[in-house]
């Protein structure tokens, strides 16, 4: 499960350079400390082999749907069943992108007391969350594009917390799976645990608990961080 996450670069002029994108195509762009579920955000496909970015709501609406609160049920796709399951099977054979994001958050600790936890690169620079898009119409006169994020087995470090977590793409990997030409089949290795020493996790403020909030405040460091982090600590 991934079900929230974060981008919280300030600069537009940076983080299109990170992603190999115009900065001109990221009107409205701003720093998101708290992306939930049907949020809008951004994506990055490639196009006439350039990368291209785009902006696209988190939750996968086939175009073949006519409910919106399908979107809930398709925030995520398995890695295992990706290409059985009719709502990703085509995405996955011909629409697939990258998401940007810089952390994401789980929670620990009992039901009625969760802590956040932000999963995150030490140095901060952008990850990028392999997914898939589709485009549908809520309406004859409006089209809409949606994504869903992939998820594998956890790593080491996440593993105590969640049994799941996002496909994490890197280096080489990040290329071979936005061309559009590559066979479905081939790509199912780079659908696994990122490794170990990618990410760093923080005890954050419970502020992120709510999707009402969404400022720097929700990934600041908890009061009881050491206590928190504790329960994935070698």
């Amino acid at each position: 499960m991934c079900g929230r996450f974060t981008l919280t670069h300030r600069e537009a002029r940076l983080l299109a350079a990170e992603l190999g994108v115009s900065v001109e195509s990221m009107i409205g762009y701003h720093p998101r400390y708290n992306i939930a579920p049907t949020d809008s955000h951004w994506i990055v496909r490639t196009r006439y082999e350039d990368r291209e970015i785009l902006p696209a709501k988190w939750g996968l609406i086939n175009f073949w749907m006519t409910d919106r609160k399908q979107a809930f049920k398709n925030i995520n796709a398995r890695a295992e069943t990706v290409q059985k399951l009719r709502s990703f099977r085509e995405a996955f054979a011909q629409r697939r992108c990258v998401v940007p994001a810089d952390g994401f958050f789980e929670w620990t600790g009992p039901k009625e007391d969760r802590k956040p936890l932000w999963f995150h690169r030490r140095d901060g620079d952008v990850i990028l969350f392999a997914g898939l898009y589709e485009s549908w119409r809520p309406t004859p006169s409006e089209k809409e594009r949606t994504f869903t994020i992939l998820t594998t087995t956890p790593n080491s470090l996440l593993g105590p917390v969640h049994n799941r977590m996002p496909v994490i793409l890197e280096g080489e990997a990040v290329d071979e799976w936005l061309y559009v030409r590559q066979a479905p089949d081939s790509l199912t290795e780079l659908l696994r645990p990122v490794r170990d020493d990618l990410l760093v996790a923080t005890a954050v403020s419970t502020r992120v608990n709510s999707v009402q909030n969404d400022d720097p405040a929700c990934v600041r460091v908890a009061d009881d961080a050491a206590s928190v982090t504790s329960v994935i600590q070698p």
